[in-house]
């Protein structure tokens, strides 16, 4: 089968980032302000409005339904990923703990344990964009996203 490249996974070795299933109810609030707070700063493209118009959604339906997995330093909740159907479909890191390489310990977890992905990120969001092919992963497809208007990468390792 296909298996991503899995690049710099001893990049904080020194760390104590623990990355865990999402297994406590009492955890979904924190992964949901991770989620609104690191999408509007993201996604400045995109009216604030919108992302808070779908945080019930985000908790309700996207996220229960997804394998959702945890960066944790010193008790705290400092990033999240969620993979339904072999997408990624959310890598989200607190603002204040990004550039830190939790998002790429996070990434190699999940290209560990779901082997190949997909995903979609904007194309408006280049740093993003950026993360994901120095990661390894390509554009298949460019499509409109009908929820917000904005172009979308179709991505794939």
């Amino acid at each position: 089968g296909f298996f991503c490249k899995n690049y710099g996974a001893n990049f904080m070795s020194s760390s104590d980032l623990l990355i865990r299933e999402l297994s406590r109810p009492e955890d979904l609030p924190a992964i949901v302000d991770i989620w609104l707070d690191a999408s509007i700063i993201a996604h400045d493209f995109i009216s604030e409005d919108f992302w808070k118009s779908q945080v019930a959604n985000m908790r309700d339906l996207y996220l229960p339904s997804a394998n959702v997995y945890l960066a944790i330093e010193n008790q705290q909740i400092l990033g999240f990923y969620a993979v339904n159907n072999h997408r990624l479909e959310a890598l989200f890191i607190r603002p204040e703990a990004q550039r830190k390489g939790i998002g790429k310990a996070l990434l190699n977890h999940a290209k560990q344990m779901f082997r190949s992905l997909t995903l979609s990120v904007y194309q408006e969001n280049k740093r993003s964009c950026d993360f994901y092919l120095m990661q390894g992963f390509s554009i298949v497809s460019k499509n409109i996203d009908e929820s917000t208007g904005h172009l979308e990468w179709e991505m794939k390792c």
